[in-house]
């Protein structure tokens, strides 16, 4: 069985942030990645309502239509529950998190995902490495750690 991977909203958008940046270029070239594992099945990705709802609101047609496209490499999908929400509301007091953050960790943490990817920085010092088994990583790190 492939691992299953929860990507955090921006991880979908990355291609379209300033490639100018040798961090982001390096994050965009990881999660390029990380589609082409889930495209031959090496990987698994998760697709959550809170993913639809960002990407709903998202200005941008072009972003939209993209994330839109990739959204249909996640094999997992995950809808609203009382859990998640109580899970997030948990998770917004305990490690400070804003509440789209709180709830992509929670359906990561709902859904068992191995591993919650994100190129959120300060997501990453809240939650630390794990939450609630769940590991938290930059997706350049993920790709670099699993050849």
């Amino acid at each position: 069985m492939s691992v299953l991977l929860y990507l955090d909203y921006n991880c979908f958008q990355r291609s379209f942030d300033d490639q100018k940046q040798a961090r982001i270029r390096l994050e965009e070239i990881a999660c390029a990645e990380i589609f082409s594992r889930a495209e031959i099945g090496r990987v698994e990705l998760a697709w959550s309502f809170i993913h639809e709802d960002e990407n709903i609101v998202c200005p941008y047609l072009d972003r939209k239509s993209e994330v839109l496209k990739l959204s249909e490499l996640c094999k997992v999908k995950i809808g609203p529950d009382p859990r998640i929400k109580e899970l997030a509301v948990n998770l917004q007091k305990t490690k400070k998190l804003t509440a789209k953050d709180a709830l992509h960790v929670a359906c990561a943490i709902h859904s068992r995902t191995n591993v919650f990817l994100t190129c959120d920085d300060s997501l990453q010092r809240k939650t630390g490495a794990k939450v609630e088994g769940l590991v938290i990583l930059n997706p350049t790190e993920y790709v670099l750690m699993e050849k």
